[in-house]
């Protein structure tokens, strides 16, 4: 069976079963970074059903971000993702088990699995591109709007004179974690585009402080310079 009926299947399945209240994480989302995998694999020897598979249930236990257990999430959606492979789809080869086991468990930013197999490695890529450049933009916006968490501080946007608190302030998230995200990729390929969608978040966050001045045709240089500086240093 191809690649491309794979796909199919598992779409179908989820659409079918799987409740998608989190338009973050939604079978398009799954689809998006199915798609972005296939270019990070591109120059790689590896098992593309392993990828695929992991993509489409990576989130299929996907736990709100302020769950208590969020940290326990990827390895529950591994254990599901078994389940669901054994009894919904038998036909899928048992020997891959494991690598998509694996795949989904090391997948999670706060699991903190090291992921093992390059097969993970481009998964973990893959899902964590997500969270920056023009999508990253909207989901971290759209999930904290779900959270009730105001955008930004208008009053100290970046945080200079208080600690940074993402579980208060939307735009925290961009300095607590994802303009860290390119350090943490695996591949050459994922670093590459890692570090040109961060480099977008901080031209954000650079129109941003420049509009709550009063200026709104311009950018502000010193953020620009602050944060691009700390992007190169990653």
């Amino acid at each position: 069976m191809t690649l491309i009926h794979w796909q199919s299947r598992f779409e179908n399945w989820l659409h079918e079963t799987w409740p998608q209240d989190d338009k973050a994480h939604d079978v398009a989302h799954l689809r998006r970074v199915w798609q972005t995998a296939q270019r990070i694999m591109a120059a790689h020897d590896v098992d593309e059903l392993v990828v695929l598979t992991a993509c489409y249930f990576h989130d299929v236990v996907n736990l709100p971000k302020n769950h208590p257990e969020r940290h326990l999430a990827s390895a529950q959606a591994a254990a599901e993702t078994r389940r669901i492979l054994l009894t919904v789809f038998p036909d899928f080869p048992q020997e891959k088990f494991d690598a998509v086991a694996h795949a989904v468990h090391a997948h999670s930013f706060s699991a903190g699995v090291a992921a093992e197999t390059l097969e993970a490695k481009i998964v973990q890529d893959a899902d964590r591109l997500e969270s920056l450049g023009a999508i990253g933009l909207a989901r971290v916006f759209y999930v904290s709007g779900a959270l009730g968490r105001p955008m930004f501080d208008s009053v100290d946007p970046l945080g200079r004179a208080r600690p940074l608190n993402d579980t208060e302030w939307a735009l925290d998230h961009f300095q607590k974690k994802l303009l860290t995200l390119p350090q943490t990729m695996q591949t050459a390929e994922g670093r590459q585009m890692a570090e040109h969608n961060a480099s977008f978040l901080v031209t954000y966050m650079a129109k941003l402080c420049a509009e709550l001045k009063g200026d709104f045709c311009s950018l502000d240089e010193e953020v620009l310079r602050e944060f691009s500086a700390i992007n190169e240093k990653y």
